[in-house]
């Protein structure tokens, strides 16, 4: 049975302040294993101009009993299904983080190709373009046993230590992560020969974290392409004043894109 559409939203998106009149809408995704709250708590923090759409996908938070996703294709269609009529409504920017920059530019792609519609701003943090050498070459984390799969998550920082020191807590958040690093893994796709979007896009990332190819990103677009790099490792979103940083930048591109909008 199809849920009525109010239930659809609220099971895909956390939304913490409604803003009708807001001018634009900020869609974020989460990065593996993430929940929506982190973004959502943004909409509190950003003017009133912008109201924030986490999303928030099966297996984790309120869709806990769903199963996961297992390919990318599943994360778009649901993504617009729900969204579609509100994302012709109004302009709306994408941030996606690691996962969910690939998140973001699957959903921009199927935007723009199966319904010309097109984001004022893609921000795109923490991960190659999906298309990249670097990408395509990076070692497979998904199948890794459960003792290997942790070394390497502290080895990347950002997952809070009491949290792997609870085997409780660990049972319930590995499943989640290896499901959505699964999806990244297994995700292909062509570099665009010509550049499908025309919008801005910025690609932000910690100087520390494991180098990203955040140039093979420009080919998507044939507007402005801006990288910022900010203090920290994987998780540099994270810390308050890399946050402060990233929401300063990202009300200014919206709201000076809906000046061109409109």
């Amino acid at each position: 049975m199809e849920l009525p559409a109010t239930n659809r939203m609220e099971k895909l998106i956390s939304c913490f302040k409604k803003s009708p009149d807001a001018v634009a809408r900020l869609i974020c995704f989460p990065w593996a294993g993430g929940g929506s709250i982190h973004y959502a708590r943004w909409g509190n923090v950003l003017s009133s101009s912008i109201e924030v759409f986490a999303v928030k996908l099966p297996g984790r938070e309120s869709r806990a009993k769903e199963p996961f996703f297992q390919n990318m294709q599943q994360v778009v269609d649901e993504v617009i299904s729900v969204l579609l009529p509100l994302l012709k409504e109004k302009p709306f920017a994408l941030f996606g983080h690691s996962f969910g920059a690939f998140t973001s530019f699957a959903v921009a792609d199927a935007l723009k190709r199966l319904h010309n519609l097109e984001p004022v701003h893609i921000f795109l943090s923490g991960a190659s373009a999906p298309y990249s050498e670097t990408r395509i070459k990076a070692p497979k984390r998904s199948d890794l046993s459960d003792d290997d799969f942790l070394k390497w998550l502290i080895s990347i920082g950002g997952t809070p230590p009491e949290l792997l020191a609870n085997p409780e807590v660990l049972k319930l958040f590995l499943p989640a992560l290896k499901a959505d690093l699964h999806i990244v893994e297994n995700y292909r796709c062509n570099e665009p020969d010509i550049p499908f979007l025309s919008c801005a896009v910025t690609c932000f990332d910690g100087k520390d974290d494991i180098p990203h190819d955040l140039q093979a990103w420009k080919s998507i677009t044939s507007g402005d392409f801006t990288v910022r790099m900010l203090d920290g490792s994987h998780f540099y979103l994270k810390e308050s004043g890399n946050e402060k940083i990233i929401l300063d930048y990202v009300t200014k591109q919206v709201e000076t894109s809906e000046m061109d909008y409109l």
